[in-house]
């Protein structure tokens, strides 16, 4: 299989912690910001959005971070990551979905203000703004996490994926946070797992 994509994206950083997971083996290609490659012919033939990742995997080229997640999980996983329970399954799409519809949009303003825009070039306003949005959106988690060890339940499966790059990324930002203790919980028990240790606890670049 092989992975187009740069470590510091989040996107990559879904499929890379996933397939550390599943034990899978790969080859990752450099693509995209400083690395270019996306706007290639070659790439824009498999991935017009000129994004990524993109994987290559048995004749299959795949974009898309969540799907690549849901499709690895269900070749190679199937029971585990990908449950077999129709309504655990269900639970975990859901929460995969949620992140990217709802946090992603409000969270990604704060990142870029605060880690990729120069000091004097940052809106302040704004990153107050979708810092307050942010905080609002995570009570839903905090909210869904409770009674739970993980978002479909008491064991880790690839709903976590998603929800887990964004906890990282929130709580390594240097921004007021709201006490949540159910999602800082669950931070923990991902902060305990060796794959998510190496994929996606990364200095924010």
């Amino acid at each position: 299989m092989k992975i187009w994509g740069r470590i510091n994206s989040i996107n990559v950083q879904k499929v890379l912690w996933a397939c550390a997971e599943m034990n899978l083996q790969y080859e990752r290609i450099d693509a995209g910001m400083a690395y270019g490659v996306v706007n290639t012919p070659e790439y824009k033939a498999m991935n017009p959005n000129s994004r990524v990742p993109t994987i290559e995997d048995d004749g299959l080229v795949l974009w898309e971070s969540n799907a690549i997640v849901r499709y690895l999980a269900a070749k190679h996983s199937a029971g585990n990551l990908w449950p077999n329970d129709l309504k655990v399954r269900a639970d975990a799409d859901r929460w995969m979905d949620w992140v990217s519809i709802n946090i992603n949009p409000v969270i990604t303003p704060v990142f870029w203000g605060l880690i990729r825009t120069p000091a004097d070039k940052r809106s302040m306003t704004e990153i107050a703004d979708n810092t307050a949005k942010t905080t609002e959106v995570f009570k839903v988690l905090e909210q869904g996490l409770s009674g739970k060890q993980y978002v479909a339940g008491e064991r880790f499966t690839m709903g976590d994926i998603p929800v887990g790059v964004y906890i990282y990324r929130w709580y390594a930002l240097d921004v007021k946070k709201t006490p949540m203790p159910n999602v800082e919980a669950y931070r923990k028990r991902l902060e305990a797992r060796p794959a998510y240790q190496k994929h996606i606890m990364l200095p924010l670049t």
